[in-house]
């Protein structure tokens, strides 16, 4: 069964910087929870999460790592190891080499390219160190912000999968994006 290593360093461009999840990372995502209402939505969660719901998620974190099932990461500005998001490997098949990709960034620190910045760290970590094949990210089709980040960090749009998840009690459209080692 293959796995996500954990970071000896945070990886970085100079720029952004992803270093993993940890319990330190709660406060600035509970005030990043606090500060965008809708992020919760966007993050395809009923509502919010509490603290120890976050730090339930920190202690298994480790866990899920090693199982290869899911990891976390934390975005960061290069110069400071203040949480300004977080990158998440969900869905991994290791069979096929492949997982999904799901990111936020908080409301204050949008706008500065930390979300391509951090997306394309983790598209070469994950295509190159992990060995995955494919990275799939997905979004409902009005989320520009994410839609932008991931073809700027060289994600390829692939269309629009209709109908394809259940959200807020009803079907909704998912645009589609992918990475593969040829797009580095």
């Amino acid at each position: 069964m293959s796995s996500f290593p954990r970071l000896p360093d945070p990886l970085t461009d100079g720029r952004v910087a992803l270093r993993d999840y940890s319990e330190r990372d709660i406060p600035e995502i509970l005030i990043a929870y606090q500060d965008d209402r809708r992020l919760h939505l966007l993050n395809g969660e009923e509502r919010p999460p509490s603290g120890a719901e976050l730090g339930g998620r920190a202690e298994r974190e480790p866990a899920l790592r090693a199982a290869g099932e899911r990891a976390t990461l934390t975005v960061l500005e290069a110069d400071s190891d203040t949480c300004r998001g977080q990158v998440r490997v969900i869905d991994a098949d290791w069979d096929n080499g492949r997982a999904q990709l799901a990111i936020w960034v908080a409301p204050q620190a949008r706008g500065r390219g930390l979300g391509t910045g951090a997306l394309r760290l983790a598209g070469e970590w994950l295509l190159g160190a992990c060995r995955l094949d494919r990275l799939e990210l997905l979004a409902e089709p009005d989320n520009a912000p994410v839609i932008a980040a991931a073809g700027a960090a060289g994600f390829v749009s692939e269309g629009v999968l209709r109908g394809y998840e259940r959200k807020r009690g009803k079907r909704v459209d998912m645009a589609v994006l992918s990475l593969i080692p040829a797009d580095l």
